[in-house]
């Protein structure tokens, strides 16, 4: 089984959930598309990891809560013993950033302020669910302990970014101000070219 599948188990161990909610709660953990997750469970419920019920609803498809098992438990178990892989990082606008002198300044500049907007709106939602959890579930002997702690680390690294994204910024205007001066050195001088030609010219 791979990653997303012990993801899902960690999820699933704190409350039964339907798919849709499983992809809510994996992006603090390991973001995962709906087209990833649906065939993993059906893999794992044949495999006895997880079970599943099927809810009715009027005016809606019906729906299947999936549940852990204790054979999923104890798969849980071994798996978090192991040692951890390293972590991978890729990111697009990273790449974009590592190419930003092939760009236009502008569209570079508008590059990182989209990127900040974005780590703001993120950070300001999950302001809002780390205020929902009770006292009780800050303490380490939670089942909700780890989701606490997790959206508080997304925080800090998101706000840190922004402050990366800043310093960038500054150092795209600082660039500018030292091109724009060069530019009026460079002016003057060729004014100062001119004016010396007409001079001699005259003579």
């Amino acid at each position: 089984m791979n990653t997303l599948g012990y993801a899902i188990l960690s999820v699933l161990g704190r409350n039964p959930c339907s798919g849709y909610q499983l992809a809510t709660h994996l992006e603090v953990l390991w973001p995962a598309k709906h087209s990833q997750i649906y065939p993993l469970l059906t893999k794992m419920e044949q495999n006895g990891l997880v079970v599943f019920e099927h809810v009715e609803q009027t005016g809606k498809p019906d729906k299947k809560i999936f549940s852990i098992t204790e054979k999923g438990k104890e798969a849980l178990g071994a798996w978090i013993a192991e040692k951890p892989a390293d972590s991978i990082l890729r990111d697009e606008f990273l790449i974009k950033i590592y190419s930003m002198w092939t760009a236009d300044e502008n569209h570079a500049t508008e590059l990182i302020h989209e990127r900040i907007a974005k780590l703001e709106h993120k950070v300001a939602l999950r302001d809002k669910k780390i205020a929902t959890v009770e006292d009780e579930h800050r303490n380490v002997s939670s089942k909700h302990f780890g989701r606490y702690v997790l959206l508080n680390r997304s925080n800090l690294l998101d706000k840190e970014e922004i402050s990366w994204c800043q310093w960038v910024l500054k150092l795209l205007e600082n660039s500018n101000v030292i091109r724009f001066s060069l530019g009026i050195a460079s002016a003057v001088t060729f004014n100062k070219i001119i004016q010396s030609i007409s001079f001699f010219s005259e003579i």
